[in-house]
């Protein structure tokens, strides 16, 4: 009731005031209202009092009633220049010039010696004050404190004509009193103005650091491509840029206005989302998703971020979206992720190219073996002495009916057994030449049997994590290499920890240690160096969680500006080289959940690599 009365009598006051003025700051218009309030009242006051004094006995009751008559007409004025002038000082000024003269002339026309007591007298100090400043309101109130305090006394003493001027010493204790009192009351309403200004002033100095600094912030958020968009509890825009107002539009078709709801009735893509992300905030919790939607029929992504806006008392007042258009980078990624798994692909067709390489090889070189074999044993078939042996034969069954005259008389007979004799023994040499040709044909076939049987294997299990023997898998990747290790003089030493197994693809790691075997002995090879050697390391790591392989070799080493590239796809240091081997090797490494480093004191100092894997888990 008391607001609905305090609203009615409001929109009373701004009857008087034109749409101008009803739309000034507060304080301004706090002061026009006082003014009108100010005017009205004092028109009523006066005409009430005119009326009372139709039936009053004081004798210059007609001279009075013309002082009231004339200021309701000067306060009458006052309401028409409020709504006249732009300026508002003039209509507060006559108000304090109507209000001090009316005062100071009734007390003057009036013999009632209590008049200028009247409660109407702390009105001037209080309206001047207010209306026109402490300075102005000083001037007012100390012509009211002189009306008074002197000349009301010596006015009606007719300065001492009368009687003596101090004859009345009641009304002068009055009169002092109400000059005390309209000091003190111009002082109190100073002391208020003053107050009240200073804090007008610190307010008006923030409103203006919190318009700049709101300025800034907009500054800032319109300077950014990213969405930004504040919201209240109840969901409702409270600010947003440019961007987001854009994709906004672009969603729904229509504009968002301040105060307007985000969310849609329904939610549906990307609103649910983002609804999520908002109800989370609410509860105080920052929230982070990706927002995934088609627009124009472009799949869009945006990465959102949902932050509550938190109050001195820490209770959430609002949230604050920020999201970030990552369409780009998406497509980019899934770009990339293809390429990467071409590149594994051609990689591991690499490599198995390369180990089929190194088997042929191997095959290769073992079939020259069986070739030299085959041609040492039809050698030695074409020049053996089976044939004489078998002309002897022939001999002997064409002289049966008389053999002993003919081994005995005929001079062919008996040089027959001795030459059976030779051919015997010769026989004999031939056949252990031809064992030891067979042996070593046999030996070459079984070699190749093995190679091949061992990438078949091998093969065979692409792409299956299984547990593996890393010392056994490391000697089939060093069969591959057996003979040119051998052919090129290089000492193979074996450290063999005991070491449980590792789950990994076999054929990676395979394909891993075959290029490392390949990369040292082309290292070594191109040394030059007499003793060359070559040691394959297997143990733990020092806190035993990892298996690690250690492939060193004391062949041409690596320079410290190859070394941060060794790993990069391409780089190469042999002239025949590809680029593929270590780079995959490290790839595949990773995808193991090992690591392939390397490490080398400097060129002609040979160098280690290092191949770590995780241990298989323990059996339950």
């Amino acid at each position: 009731m008391l607001q609905g009365l305090r609203r009615g009598l409001i929109a009373g006051v701004d009857a008087f005031l034109t749409p101008r003025q009803r739309e000034l700051p507060p304080d301004e218009l706090s002061q026009y209202r006082v003014l009108v309030v100010t005017a009205l009242g004092m028109s009523v006051l006066n005409l009430l009092f005119w009326v009372s004094l139709k039936y009053s006995s004081i004798h210059e009751s007609r001279s009075v009633a013309v002082v009231a008559l004339v200021a309701t007409a000067s306060y009458v004025l006052v309401l028409v220049l409020v709504r006249t002038l732009h300026s508002f000082r003039v209509p507060a000024l006559l108000v304090c010039v109507f209000l001090t003269s009316a005062f100071l002339g009734v007390t003057l026309i009036s013999d009632d010696l209590r008049v200028p007591s009247h409660a109407t007298a702390m009105l001037i100090p209080l309206l001047a004050v207010y209306l026109l400043g402490w300075r102005l309101g000083f001037v007012f109130t100390a012509i009211a404190c002189l009306g008074v305090g002197l000349f009301h006394q010596l006015y009606h003493s007719g300065f001492g004509s009368k009687w003596p001027l101090f004859a009345n010493v009641d009304a002068w204790a009055t009169n002092s009193s109400t000059v005390v009192a309209l000091l003190i009351g111009w002082s109190l309403f100073w002391l208020h103005s003053t107050s009240r200004e200073q804090a007008h002033s610190a307010l008006k100095r923030a409103m203006e650091t919190l318009r700049e600094s709101e300025g800034q912030l907009s500054s800032l958020i319109e300077s950014t491509d990213d969405f930004v968009m504040s919201l209240d509890t109840e969901g409702r825009r409270v600010a947003a840029n440019q961007p987001v107002l854009r994709l906004i539009s672009q969603l729904t078709g229509g504009e968002l206005p301040p105060g307007a709801p985000l969310f849609p009735p329904v939610p549906r893509p990307p609103w649910g989302a983002l609804l999520v992300l908002f109800k989370q905030a609410l509860t105080g919790q920052r929230g982070r998703t990706e927002v995934e939607f088609l627009l124009e029929g472009r799949s869009r992504t945006l990465e959102t971020t949902a932050s509550p806006v938190l109050s001195k008392e820490g209770r959430v007042v609002g949230v604050t979206f920020f999201a970030r258009d990552i369409s780009e980078r998406k497509e980019a990624e899934a770009r990339l992720a293809e390429l990467h798994r071409n590149l594994l692909d051609v990689s591991r067709h690499a490599g198995m190219a390369e180990v089929a390489t190194g088997v042929l090889h191997n095959v290769g070189n073992t079939l020259n073996s069986v070739n030299v074999s085959v041609g040492v044993v039809g050698e030695r078939l074409r020049g053996s002495r089976v044939l004489g042996l078998a002309r002897a034969s022939e001999l002997l069954k064409a002289h049966l009916p008389s053999l002993v005259t003919f081994l005995t008389e005929d001079e062919r007979g008996r040089q027959l057994p001795s030459y059976v004799i030779a051919v015997s023994e010769q026989l004999v040499q031939e056949r252990e030449a031809l064992m030891a040709e067979v042996q070593a044909l046999t030996e070459s076939v079984e070699h190749m049997k093995s190679v091949v049987s061992m990438q078949q294997e091998n093969a065979r299990f692409m792409g299956v994590m299984e547990q593996v023997q890393v010392a056994r898998l490391l000697d089939d990747a060093l069969k591959l290499n057996a003979f040119s290790f051998e052919k090129q003089g290089i000492l193979v030493r074996r450290e063999y920890a005991e070491v449980p197994p590792v789950l990994v693809d076999r054929h990676k790691l395979l394909q891993i240690l075959f290029n490392l075997l390949s990369n040292a002995r082309h290292a070594l090879q191109e040394s030059g160096r007499q003793d060359k050697k070559l040691t394959l390391r297997v143990g733990r790591s020092m806190a035993g969680e990892q298996l690690r392989i250690e492939v060193t070799d004391n062949g041409i080493g690596i320079s410290p500006e190859s070394m941060p590239r060794l790993f990069s796809q391409g780089f190469t240091t042999k002239k025949d080289g590809h680029g593929f081997g270590l780079h995959t090797s490290a790839l595949a490494a990773a995808e193991m959940g090992g690591a392939l480093t390397c490490t080398s004191p400097g060129p002609g100092q040979g160098a280690t690599f290092l191949l770590e894997l995780p241990r298989a888990p323990e059996p339950e």
